[in-house]
């Protein structure tokens, strides 16, 4: 089983940056598919980017040349680099398998994108 870790989540500005950090443990970390996904209260957990072993990469429209996702299987870690931050991009992100692997849900990390 993978458990999971995300950090670097903070409030930001609108036009600005953040780098978000998922720490995984687990021996199978490496065979996944990972995910960067969000959620806004009352509103259904939805996936922002994902990337596979071979680096292959997946972004939702309203991110896509803003975001970049990014793995490194040494350290078990994805990263998710957001810039040009904008107020709708306001969600709590988690990092998980694609599929989600239900059980391995971390706490998330809140980015708030305000003036």
């Amino acid at each position: 089983q993978v458990q999971l870790v995300e950090s670097g989540g903070g409030l930001v500005q609108p036009g600005g940056s953040l780098t978000l950090s998922c720490a995984a443990s687990g021996s199978s970390f490496q065979f996944n598919t990972m995910g960067w996904y969000r959620q806004v209260p009352g509103k259904a957990r939805e996936l922002v980017a994902s990337i596979s072993r071979g680096g292959n990469t997946y972004y939702r429209d309203s991110v896509k040349g803003r975001f970049t996702i990014s793995r490194d299987d040494a350290r078990n870690t994805v990263h998710l680099q957001m810039n040009s931050l904008k107020p709708e991009d306001t969600a709590r992100y988690y990092c998980n398998s694609l599929p989600p692997i239900q059980s391995s849900w971390g706490q998330g990390t809140q980015v708030t994108v305000s003036s």
